[in-house]
């Protein structure tokens, strides 16, 4: 069986493919994975056979902004015109890769839409990976109106629908939306980036992570990014040792750190969660599932689109703490963190939630469940 895997240019929505399609080459079958022209270093980087749909504008022209002027569902709506005309850019050579390579089954993550266009007018059974909590209906709007001329030539009104949908989120933090989701255990996947070794020491006192992803830290536009070096400042009087996963060229800015701050830069969240007590992030997907992973309470400061939904659920829960723009100062940061140390109730709650991820199918079973639905679509071509 083929297994075309399908992406935006971004780590974060590529890198929660990478395990599943790990698991279809394990088990026999031919996978491929298609991006932009200039992300496909990145996919080989995974150790995944992948190739181009062609040159493609990079992400600058979407910006985090958790101050937008018009409110949250206009900016995602916004968000999602821009992976509109990224897909309107890489239809073409979509279509011909798929035409050339005739996979059995399509496999894309939410934000990707040419893939799932492709397959549909080739017939082909396509597979959502659902990252995030929220619904995003603005992304799906957004798109449309961007690929409103691709749309209308192959008799479509709107976005096709996939014939499944993957969630890798605990079962208990869905919302009514993924009723009839199909559930896959997020495994973390974190690219190309060493375990230092200060992971496997013995550490005396709690240590506390504060990442923001990849995204935010380069917009400089978001209240978070533009005080978190007053955020680390304040962090660092709380008796902790604080890990600092901010990438180098964002922190060479910062005055010197103290000494009870380590600045990692790039890092492998699972292995480093591992060994931590708590942890501070901007909320997107592939964080908070380490941390629930990893049993971890979470201090959330949301910047835009599902980040918000994501760090409610969380806080819904009991296993951490929500922080809304208006409420972000330094001090107040390390108050809630300060309190999310000393509550047990937080690691009680993220206990539970990591037992749910545990119990989830794994990428291997969800895989088998690929080759049925290929099966079943070749049959009903028959």
């Amino acid at each position: 069986m083929r297994i075309l895997f399908t992406t935006v240019a971004l780590p974060g929505h590529f890198f929660p493919l990478v395990p599943l399609a790990w698991a279809c080459r394990a088990a026999g079958h031919e996978v491929l994975v298609l991006s932009a022209e200039h992300f496909v270093p990145t996919v080989l980087g995974s150790g995944l056979p992948g190739t181009s749909s062609g040159p493609a504008e990079k992400f600058a022209d979407l910006v985090a902004d958790d101050r937008p002027s018009e409110g949250l569902a206009e900016q995602r709506t916004a968000h999602g015109r821009v992976f509109g005309r990224m897909a309107a850019r890489a239809l073409p050579g979509t279509s011909v890769a798929m035409r050339a390579w005739r996979p059995d089954v399509v496999v894309s993550e939410r934000a990707e839409f040419a893939g799932p266009i492709a397959a549909w007018g080739l017939g082909i059974p396509q597979v959502e990976l659902h990252w995030g909590v929220a619904a995003l209906p603005e992304y799906r709007w957004g798109a449309a109106t961007e690929l409103s001329v691709q749309l209308a030539a192959r008799g479509l009104e709107i976005l096709p629908r996939p014939s499944a949908v993957l969630n890798p989120w605990p079962p208990s933090l869905r919302l009514p939306h993924a009723a009839g989701h199909t559930g896959i255990r997020p495994l973390a996947y974190n690219g190309e980036a060493r375990v230092p070794d200060w992971v496997l020491r013995q550490r005396r006192r709690p240590r506390v992570c504060l990442t923001l992803g990849t995204v935010v830290p380069r917009t400089g536009r978001s209240q978070v990014a533009e005080s978190v070096a007053d955020i680390v400042g304040a962090l660092a009087e709380l008796d902790v040792e604080l890990v600092v996963a901010v990438d180098d060229r964002i922190a060479a800015g910062w005055p010197r750190l103290p000494e009870s701050v380590r600045h990692v830069g790039r890092m492998p969240l699972s292995p480093v969660f591992a060994t931590c007590d708590a942890v501070i992030h901007h909320g997107g997907q592939g964080t908070a599932l380490t941390a629930i992973e990893a049993a971890l309470p979470q201090l959330v400061l949301p910047v835009f689109d599902d980040q918000f939904d994501n760090g409610e659920s969380v806080a819904r829960a009991g296993a951490g703490v929500r922080m809304l723009p208006d409420e972000i100062a330094p001090a107040a940061i390390a108050r809630q963190c300060a309190e999310i140390l000393g509550r047990p109730g937080y690691r009680r709650a993220a206990e539970v939630l990591a037992a749910e991820l545990s119990a989830q199918p794994t990428p291997a079973e969800v895989a088998e469940g690929l080759a049925e639905l290929a099966a079943e679509g070749a049959a009903e071509a028959a």
